[in-house]
């Protein structure tokens, strides 16, 4: 069968991403509130109602689009394209971020705001001593 006249198969994009993100039917029948039977019957449909569409999205952590427009074509260029940290899809091409900042710095920056921290408060305790201590002396 040629692709182009291929129908899009709902069910098996389902199955497909439930398998990729290590979900087990009853895993997803759990979560859905129904039996593992009729996840299978779910993923044997050619067409599901939007409204269930959008609670498998949900459950399975993906759009409805994402499972509309699944496929595994799709799955592999990204991650062919995933080492030279750039992908693409049907907006445009979006370069991945590599972390900007040295981790030292901000490990330094968070002692240095602990120790100023710690600073205030003894300077609050020192100021309540001195405090009680004047109360103490009126007395």
């Amino acid at each position: 069968m040629n692709t182009a006249t291929k129908t899009s198969h709902i069910g098996r994009k389902i199955s497909r991403i439930r398998e990729l993100r290590g979900m087990k039917q009853e895993a997803l029948a759990a979560e859905l509130g129904i039996s593992q039977q009729s996840v299978s019957s779910l993923e044997q449909s050619e067409h599901i109602e939007d409204e269930k569409l959008e609670k498998v999205a949900k459950v399975l952590g993906v759009s409805k689009e994402a499972i509309e427009n699944f496929s595994e074509e799709k799955v592999i260029n990204f991650f062919n394209n995933f080492n030279d940290n750039s992908f693409s899809n049907s907006q445009g091409t979006f370069a991945a971020t590599n972390c900007t900042f040295n981790p030292l710095d901000k490990l330094v920056q968070a002692y240095e705001e602990k120790e100023r921290l710690y600073e205030r408060l003894l300077q609050a305790e020192k100021e309540k001593v001195a405090y009680l201590e004047k109360l103490s002396d009126k007395n």
